[in-house]
This record gives C-alpha cells, sequence and structure tokens, in this order.
C-alpha cells in the first residue's frame, strides 16, 4: 500500500511547520516572537507569509520578504519564519497565521495559526469617596478603570493599608461591617463607625501592571441631636410668625371693608368694643383651617431640606 492510500506523507516529501506556542501573551510595549518552526522542508526558498486576522478579516503583514501592514517599522523576520514585534500594542491583539509555500515538496503548503493577546496595564482608575458621613448610615465608595486588559480587580486602601476582602478572616478588621467587590471595585459599608474615618484610595491590578487613584478623606460624624432640635424649633417659630402674617393681613382686610361699606354701620356696644360679625368670623376661622396643610408643607421643607 502506498504513502498516500494510508493517509501519511514522509516528512522529507514535504513542508511541516510547527509552533512553540498557540496562544501567546504579551504586555503591551513589550516586545514578542511568534514561532513559526519548519520541522521538514525539501525546498530551498520557500515563499513564507504572515497575515494578521482581525474581526475575521485577514491582512497581510508579511508579503514579498518584507514586513507590511500594522508591523511595518515595528517587526522583523527572523529565521526560519518566525517574526519578532518589537513594541506590542494593544491593537495587536489578534490571530496570526504563518504560511508556507514550498513548490519542490511533494506537500508544497502548511500553515499553523498563533492567538496573540496583548496585555494593557491599568491606567488611573476614577474614585468617588463621599466626604461626610453619618454615624450609623449606610455608603458606598467606588472605583471604575476602563483601559486595562484583561479586566483588572480591584483592591482599598485605608490609611495606607489594605482592606481584606473579607474583613471577618482578619482579627484587625473583625468588627468593620463592609464588602468588597473586586470586579466592580465597590466597597460598601452597611453602618459606618467612627472608626471608618480617614483616607481611602483604590488600586486596579492585572497582569501588566497596577495604577491607583489620589488619596481621598471621608470624615464620619456622630448624629447632631442638637441641631436637629433646633431646626425644628425653628420650624414651629416659623409657622407662629406666618400665622401672625396671615391674621394681620386679615385684620387689614376687616378694616378696609368696613372702612367703604357706608351703608353698613357696626353695632357699638356700651363698653366701646366692636365686635365683628359671627358668619365672617367663622368664614375666618375656616379660612385658616385650609391654610394648616400650606403650613404643614412649609414645615416639613424647613425641617428636612
Amino acid at each position: 500500500m502506498s504513502s498516500h492510500s494510508c493517509g501519511h506523507i514522509p516528512s522529507a516529501l514535504g513542508v511541516i511547520l510547527r509552533t512553540t506556542d498557540k496562544i501567546v501573551w504579551a504586555n503591551e510595549f513589550e516586545p514578542i516572537e511568534l514561532t513559526c518552526l519548519i520541522e521538514s522542508i525539501s525546498t530551498n526558498n520557500p515563499r513564507i507569509e504572515w497575515k494578521k486576522i482581525k474581526d475575521g478579516i485577514p491582512s497581510y503583514v508579511y508579503f514579498q520578504n518584507k514586513i507590511a501592514g500594522d508591523l511595518e517599522n515595528r517587526a522583523q523576520l527572523r529565521e526560519p519564519a518566525n517574526i519578532l514585534i518589537f513594541n506590542t500594542t494593544r491593537s495587536d491583539t489578534a490571530e496570526y497565521r504563518c504560511e508556507v509555500a514550498a513548490i519542490d515538496d511533494q506537500r508544497d503548503f502548511d500553515e499553523i495559526l498563533i492567538s496573540l493577546a496583548v496585555r494593557v496595564k491599568p491606567v488611573v482608575p476614577r474614585c468617588s469617596v463621599p466626604e461626610a458621613v453619618t454615624v450609623g448610615t449606610s455608603t458606598e465608595l467606588r472605583c471604575l478603570e476602563n483601559e486595562g486588559f484583561p479586566a483588572p480587580q480591584y483592591r482599598w486602601f485605608h490609611n495606607n493599608e489594605e482592606l481584606p476582602q473579607d474583613p471577618k478572616n482578619s482579627p484587625r478588621f473583625v468588627n468593620f461591617s463592609y464588602t468588597i467587590n473586586p470586579d466592580t471595585g465597590s466597597l460598601k459599608f452597611r453602618r459606618v463607625r467612627k472608626e471608618d474615618a480617614g483616607e481611602y484610595y483604590c488600586q486596579a491590578k492585572n497582569d501588566a501592571g497596577h495604577a491607583q487613584c489620589p488619596t481621598q478623606v471621608m470624615e464620619v460624624y456622630d448624629v447632631d441631636i442638637i441641631g436637629i432640635v433646633l431646626k425644628c424649633l425653628g420650624g414651629v417659630s416659623v409657622v407662629i410668625i406666618l400665622m401672625a402674617f396671615l391674621c394681620s393681613i386679615r385684620r387689614m382686610c376687616l378694616q378696609y371693608k368696613c372702612h367703604n361699606e357706608n351703608h353698613y354701620n357696626w353695632p357699638t356696644q356700651n363698653n366701646g368694643v366692636e365686635y365683628a360679625d359671627a358668619d365672617e368670623v367663622n368664614k375666618i376661622g375656616k379660612e385658616m383651617i385650609h391654610l394648616f396643610p400650606s403650613i404643614s408643607i412649609v414645615l416639613y421643607i424647613y425641617i428636612y431640606i
């Protein structure tokens, strides 16, 4: 039985390629070599080509014995068919296909596919730390970075000391009531304590490196009972002043009405005291009652806004 019928071609009769790594990781701005090793070949001057496949679209990076495309002036071909990239960038993340054609070989063509992923160091993350919170309340500190690849993990530091992800596992932080999400950069306090006050910063880290945001200070205050009481008393004062003002306006309106209605005279009592009509008094009382919802709204806004 011939070698063709059993599906095997002796290596001396055909070109065969291999690579040391089909999946390659590199750090941005550092060199990396993609290996395309020729295990066997008979042709003296085979045609070597490299193609970059990005989003399913191929383009030449080595063609007609010179570097082209995205790698022009940033790479070189090294014997036998390797490509050395001097300084990789995030745009180099793609699949690369090495193709070798040997016209004098019975198996005159072979190719190998290599996947290159370029790690990108995180940039300075954006951190959000509240300036002041009240004891016993809940609050959240946020940290976000969207340049790093792979996506970074987040760590939080309090007064230059790293906060463990689970405070219960650390004797020093066992009384702390917070949770850290290392994937999203969130630091949540269920009930803030006075001890939680201090300086905070966040660090974003992946295999390419790390970066951290500037330190920010969070202050923690006790509940201001005296301030709340004074505010409530101030609200009551506002209501009293408002009611006195409305009553003054009503009296002025009644006096003006009495002065202009010449056809009607108020009865004068022996003691010289003037009395308003009972229906008019009832009407004023009802209008004052209708004003109370508005006064309540004013009081609410004063106290809570």
